[in-house]
């Protein structure tokens, strides 16, 4: 599974200069844990150099402001979840097993104990423009992704192979953060296995149900 590329180290001794592009990751991952914890607009510059042992002009040499910051961090996440969908797609030839696997990667994604599919599918910032564009862009590729192999499978118009995929997309983002926060119920009594398995028979016995060839 690919996960963001970022590295707090709690052992390492403040002040120590790092090379650019460590220390720009040592914020990102500073600045993850608190935007998870405490949202975007509870979270203040001064908790995130704290959190990452580095004063406040360190941590604008790297990000002018906040904003900047959230969305380093948001495009990582959202890169993240693209490439977990692209690689499940070409993880098989066989479209059960491409469904199973698709539904998979945003379960994964969303039970990572990094917590930043909250970033992605929970922001309080939606209504910033760049940040709407940046979670828009995780359903936009990753049906587009899905829509091709559809496509190519059942000989559908592109139109509607783009709907079918946008609704597997909502299926699975919705269902797994479902999966993930509902645990006082009947949720906490299905592994991740399970769950995907319910979930993943479900699309396909709905999406099998548009072939090109009586095969499939």
């Amino acid at each position: 599974m690919v996960t963001e590329q970022f590295d707090l180290d709690e052992n390492r001794p403040r002040g120590v200069r790092l090379p650019r592009r460590e220390r720009r990751a040592q914020l990102l991952a500073a600045a993850l844990e608190v935007f998870v914890a405490q949202g975007y607009h509870a979270a203040a510059m001064d908790d995130i150099a704290e959190r990452a042992g580095v004063s406040k002009p360190v941590l604008y040499q790297h990000f002018p402001g906040k904003l900047e910051l959230y969305l380093a961090i948001l495009d990582a996440a959202c890169d993240s979840i693209i490439a977990n969908c692209r690689r499940a797609l070409e993880s098989t030839q066989d479209n059960k097993q491409r469904v199973a696997a698709a539904i998979d990667a945003f379960y994964a994604y969303v039970g990572h104990d990094t917590g930043a599919f909250r970033l992605v599918f929970e922001s309080d910032l939606t209504n910033e423009p760049a940040v709407r564009g940046h979670v828009d862009r995780v359903t936009t590729e990753c049906a587009a992704m899905i829509a091709a192999v559809i496509e190519d499978d059942t000989a559908l118009p592109a139109a509607a192979s783009q709907l079918l995929a946008v609704s597997l997309v909502g299926m699975a983002q919705v269902s797994a953060r479902f999966w993930l926060t509902e645990t006082d119920g009947a949720m906490a009594e299905l592994s991740r296995d399970e769950a995907t398995g319910l979930v993943a028979g479900l699309a396909w016995r709905g999406i099998r149900g548009y072939p090109k060839t009586d095969e499939h």
